[in-house]
């Protein structure tokens, strides 16, 4: 699974498509290409962003729900903290918190 969520998270894209989630979850397809083209001059096809979709879903960062012949798309961060756990900082001091 660290696989596929490193590899989902390796195109500046995909990040872009996760921003644009975290923004405002449960995007249609055409809302995502409106906001990627509008905000971010990003000229990809429905089917580019629906490819990036893909990943991310097979990553587990995004989950998707039909509503009549609408699919929404919402952000799913359970996986970065599934990384997050898997390298835990150690709690100890950083070097400017240290007193000499």
């Amino acid at each position: 699974m660290a696989d596929e969520l490193f590899k989902a998270l390796a195109d500046p894209t995909r990040r872009i498509i996760l921003d644009e989630l975290t923004e405002k979850s449960g995007q249609t397809l055409f809302e995502i290409c409106s906001r990627l083209s509008m905000r971010h001059q990003l000229g990809i096809s429905r089917q580019g962003v629906s490819q990036h979709l893909a990943v991310l879903e097979a990553a587990g960062l995004v989950e998707t729900r039909r509503e009549g012949r609408y699919k929404f798309h919402d952000l799913n961060t359970a996986p970065l903290r599934h990384i997050v756990e898997r390298w835990p900082v150690p709690d100890t001091p950083r070097p400017e918190e240290s007193t000499p």
